[in-house]
């Protein structure tokens, strides 16, 4: 039987590229204790948040411990563990679910004290670190204010939404006017996983298929095509919407999801999904950008280039959440040729990010 992972090489400590890591966790300590207030106090009851959290937040194992330390800081540590596993540069966002578990009040203040933190502990190291802006994605109007705030002001790269907020999806025209804000600036939504919301989340739960195992995959990759059928590209065609961990399997079901919408849109037999103006698979091309999150295997990383384009794949580790640093190995031996690697590791990402 022929090994699923082959062993790792160890990775060319003198590449001809830069190795920019687009999707890399972080939260202050403020927004961490109260994410502990509120397993402890029950104020935070969503059950997909309690069973995360209430692991890495409380555990005493000694990884969990690790994590905890490490998704707290952008000092030392993080350079350190850069080095180590040779990325020359992180591009930093608020970890899942970020603000998003607070009501739109209290999470716009948060988000606003986590960017101005962020932008200065990206200020401390500008050749290792580039963000992207957190915001309340309820709180309409603020929402694409900070947004705004952060990259003309604070000159972070993008937004990051975690998914879901408190259950609310974003294919609810209420909230276009941060896809219009994003679009205007010109820069990226990284579409970040959340835990499944408490009505889908039931049967991922005992058996522990909640998080990055399945259930992050399937909320998120539910929430770009909610994005997709409403309509959202038609209204906003140069919007770019980034997902992680090898797109969230969409890519892998791409034939599918574009013959079957094809033919549903135009039966009438479901009120709100109506005809778009190109086909599913061409807003999963020309408007989605992909990384490598979590995903430290060539085939897949290769398939999305192949079916999407390689241009639109990006490389990222998902530190701390996922720290390996072997993968660098295997996918520095990747059979894609130097300007294959050039253009995974830093190219799409100088571009996209414009860094």
């Amino acid at each position: 039987m022929t090994n699923r992972y082959p062993e790792m090489p160890p990775r060319n400590p003198n590449p001809p590229y830069k190795r920019i890591a687009a999707e890399e966790a972080w939260l202050p300590p403020e927004i961490m204790n109260l994410y502990i207030k509120g397993l402890e106090d029950g104020s935070i009851q969503d059950p997909g948040f309690r069973s995360l959290w209430g692991f890495f937040a409380q555990s005493k194992t000694e990884k969990a411990q690790a994590h905890f330390r490490r998704i707290q800081t952008l000092g030392e540590e993080r350079l350190a563990d850069m080095d180590g596993s040779g990325i020359d540069m992180q591009v930093v966002a608020l970890s899942s679910p970020g603000v998003q578990v607070f009501e739109a009040k209290q999470a716009s203040a948060l988000a606003r004290s986590a960017n101005d933190q962020l932008a200065e502990g990206i200020a401390a190291n500008p050749d290792r670190y580039v963000g992207l802006a957190a915001f309340s994605p309820l709180d309409i109007g603020g929402a694409e204010q900070e947004l705004e705030r952060g990259v003309t002001k604070l000159g972070l790269r993008g937004g990051i939404l975690n998914s879901h907020t408190l259950g609310t999806y974003l294919d609810d025209e209420r909230y276009w006017g941060l896809f219009e804000a994003a679009e205007a600036l010109d820069v990226p939504i990284y579409l970040h996983p959340n835990t499944p919301p408490p009505q889908m989340i039931e049967p991922f739960l005992n058996r522990g298929l909640d998080a990055a195992i399945y259930g992050f995959a399937c909320e998120t990759g539910l929430h770009a095509l909610r994005l997709i059928v409403a309509g959202v590209f038609d209204r906003f065609p140069k919007l770019q919407i980034i997902l992680g961990h090898c797109g969230e399997a969409l890519p892998y079901w791409l034939y599918r999801i574009d013959y079957m919408h094809g033919h549903i849109s135009k039966t009438g037999r479901y009120p709100d999904v109506k005809p778009l103006q190109r086909r599913t698979w061409d807003y999963l091309i020309d408007n989605f950008y992909y990384t490598s999150s979590g995903v430290g295997w060539a085939p897949p990383i290769e398939y999305v280039r192949n079916v999407i384009s390689p241009e639109r794949m990006l490389y990222a580790m998902d530190y701390p959440w996922q720290f390996v640093p072997e993968e660098v190995g295997a996918l520095d031996a990747m059979g894609i040729g130097e300007n294959g690697l050039k253009q995974f590791f830093e190219g799409n990402a100088r571009r996209l990010f414009k860094i």
